[in-house]
């Protein structure tokens, strides 16, 4: 099953960063309400697959035929990832590994408060995990022994006089959280009373400006600007509006309605209705409500009743009813999706995304399609997104920044070990191939080559 348009080729070009005038919309030190226990993990802990396997999927595309014609070469040997030893997996997509979400790949590290392999304890709801255990996810973890103030006279230094040292600035950025570069910005201020950030955009230029400006905001802040940006201005970029709101947990979304508030004076709601139109808007702003059932124990039951549902409201009759597809896909947990997939493809015989394909088209069909692959497995959806950013002819540098940056405390490990399995090649190889300079050591270095 291939992808039609994904993604669109070019993307408008990136305006004014941040947007001209608006450079203070940079929350000050301290302005910024930190939620603790920050950021929220990506992943929404996916529940152990069940010891029996699951029954093989009937019709779930051949492995080779998932990503686009004439791209990417075929998924490895056809067994999906992670698949229980006795049953088919989904071979069209691959499967995350049968852990929950909360401890990660290979090796299996202690979980800070002893939760053995990363086992969530219950009172985490929505299985969202405190901050360190998602350290056995991201490429980038707090730096030990870190000195703010010390960070900041490198940087200052790095600065000062004729030329950038911007090797010195790759190597404080990259090893930091950004919880910790976003003190580095404090002690900046306070010690030599200037802003980092303008002092950065003036030293700086391109994509290595947009890559360093992006991760000093913080993430809440960032998926909230990269909305707004995406919907200034002439034309409005869809995908991104789909890649954060139709990705983020509960939380994640509720925080970034409230920042887009706060900093851009902006109700999103109300953005996107003025931006967007028909289906699509519906499926958005059902989105940005964050109201989706986070409960991590499926209902097979219910997995019947939503496939044989939606069955009926697509390929089962002339014609689509959208707003049943609209109320499932917005409302139930990512395991409930899975397990209605696969519930779906044992009715249908052929699997729902290749239904949506077939029913939608256009960036509801997108949207549609991007909970379903986030129900299946998150991470191989990054991976595709920035395979697909640096394929062919120039490179959607927007693109491949946000997921990099945005991903690189959640789970870009994953995100690595995905892109190689559905590539043959690993993620590294493709940035040092597509880009150049200190933007393409600064992308490396978060990417942990």
């Amino acid at each position: 099953m291939s992808y039609p348009g994904y993604p669109p080729t070019g993307y408008p070009p990136f305006p004014g960063y941040p947007p001209a005038g608006q450079e203070s919309s940079f929350p000050p030190p301290g302005q910024y309400p930190y939620p603790s226990g920050f950021p929220p993990m990506g992943g929404g802990a996916y529940p152990p697959a069940p010891s029996g396997g699951y029954p093989g999927a009937g019709g779930y595309p051949a492995p080779g035929s998932y990503p686009a014609p004439g791209g990417a070469p075929a998924y490895p040997g056809g067994q999906g990832f992670g698949a229980p030893p006795g049953g088919t997996g989904f071979p069209g997509y691959p499967q995350p590994p049968s852990q929950t979400y909360g401890g990660g790949g290979p090796p299996q590290l202690p979980v800070p408060g002893g939760f053995p392999g990363g086992q969530v304890p219950s009172q985490y709801p929505g299985g969202q995990t405190p901050y360190p255990s998602q350290g056995t996810q991201g490429t980038i973890r707090p730096a030990a022994n870190f000195d703010a103030m010390r960070d900041a006279e490198i940087l200052r230094k790095a600065m000062k006089g004729f030329g950038t040292d911007e090797q010195a600035i790759v190597d404080v950025v990259a090893s930091r959280s950004n919880d910790q570069r976003q003190k580095i910005k404090a002690a900046f201020k306070t010690m030599y009373g200037k802003d980092l950030i303008k002092d950065l955009k003036s030293e700086l230029s391109g994509n290595m400006e947009e890559l360093i400006l992006a991760l000093f905001m913080p993430p809440t802040y960032y998926d909230a600007w990269s909305l707004r940006n995406a919907m200034q201005g002439a034309g409005t970029q869809e995908r991104v509006l789909i890649e954060i709101l139709c990705t983020r947990t509960n939380q994640e979304i509720r925080e970034v309605v409230r920042c887009y508030q706060s900093e851009f004076g902006r109700d999103l709601e109300k953005d996107i209705r003025s931006d967007t139109s028909g289906h699509f808007e519906r499926l958005l702003v059902s989105m940005c409500q964050g109201n989706r059932d986070e409960n991590q124990s499926v209902n097979h039951q219910m997995a019947q009743e939503d496939a044989q549902r939606l069955y009926q409201a697509g390929e089962g009759r002339l014609g689509t009813d959208e707003s049943c597809f609209n109320m499932i896909l917005a409302t139930r947990s990512f395991p409930q999706l899975k397990a209605t997939m696969e519930a779906y493809s044992r009715m249908a015989n052929r699997d729902l995304l290749s239904s949506v394909s077939r029913e939608f088209s256009g960036y509801i069909e997108s949207g549609l399609k991007t909970i379903l692959q986030c129900a299946l497995n998150r991470p191989a959806f990054f991976a595709e997104r920035l395979y697909y950013s640096m394929k062919g002819a120039g490179t959607d540098d927007s693109t491949l920044v946000r997921i990099v940056v945005s991903r690189s405390e959640i789970d870009l490990v994953q995100i690595k070990q995905m892109f190689t399995q559905m590539y043959q090649k690993t993620l590294g190889t493709m940035i040092a191939s597509d880009t150049s300079g200190d933007y393409r050591r600064l992308l490396l270095a978060i990417v942990g080559q």
